[in-house]
């Protein structure tokens, strides 16, 4: 069976390929996310690492899974669980941190390729609840409370405040809150986003606390007031 290792670290590459090899893989290696997306895919799965030179892992991740039917797992350092999360939302069927035993990656990438019938790829279960200041975020009935006062969010706008506010001061683009919650790629200009996230603002009375940053994204930046 034959895998494409994504990795720019040459070290790390090799070490890889050989262990692989050492148990019947044929491996192709890509050193940047943009040789990747290039290459013909006659892979059976992909072992990407998201810390990458030219591409962050996330887009390529996003883009292989666009484009392609073939399993992808994240190999990565990263091991914060918003990355792990929004990479799985993104279209990955695993995620392995480093450092890990090559056993263990050996059989996630079997049991991917056994399941490897293409479907919906669920996040990790999430946390009970989020509490942000006088924010309160309860993932299992999916309701938001701001002191203790009850908010109605619809299902997009919940899953919004839920991806913000799981990793406050970090900056998520537009185009990875897009996937994340529409779980699509969109094209060209759209104003939904932004509907969004001012009604999020305006039915959390509390503005200030979803940043913008123009041309990017937006952020969760609770504070004391």
């Amino acid at each position: 069976m034959k895998a494409l290792l994504v990795e720019d670290d040459p070290d790390v590459a090799s070490a890889l390929t050989e262990s692989l090899e050492q148990h019947g893989w044929d491996v192709e290696h890509a050193s940047t996310g943009n040789t990747a997306l290039q290459s013909r895919p006659t892979w059976d799965i992909v072992l990407l690492d998201l810390n990458l030179p030219d591409v962050d892992g996330l887009e390529v991740c996003q883009r292989l899974r666009s484009s392609h039917d073939v399993p992808v797992i994240a190999v990565t350092a990263r091991s914060d669980q918003m990355d792990k999360i929004l990479c799985l939302r993104l279209g990955a069927d695993d995620y392995v941190v480093k450092p890990y035993q090559i056993q263990e990656l050996l059989a996630r990438m079997t049991a991917v390729i056994r399941r490897s019938v293409p479907q919906p790829t669920a996040a990790p279960s999430p946390t009970e609840s989020i509490a942000r200041g006088r924010i309160v975020i309860d993932q299992r009935s999916r309701r938001v409370s701001v002191e203790g006062r009850d908010i109605a969010l619809t299902r997009k706008e919940f899953e919004l405040l839920s991806l913000l506010a799981g990793a406050p001061g970090r900056v998520f683009t537009r185009d990875q809150l897009f996937a994340a919650v529409w779980s699509e790629s969109w094209v060209g200009a759209s104003r939904t986003l932004d509907t969004h996230i001012a009604s999020l603002r305006r039915k959390l009375g509390i503005p200030h606390w979803i940043r913008t940053i123009r041309g990017v994204g937006f952020s969760f930046e609770p504070r004391n007031q």
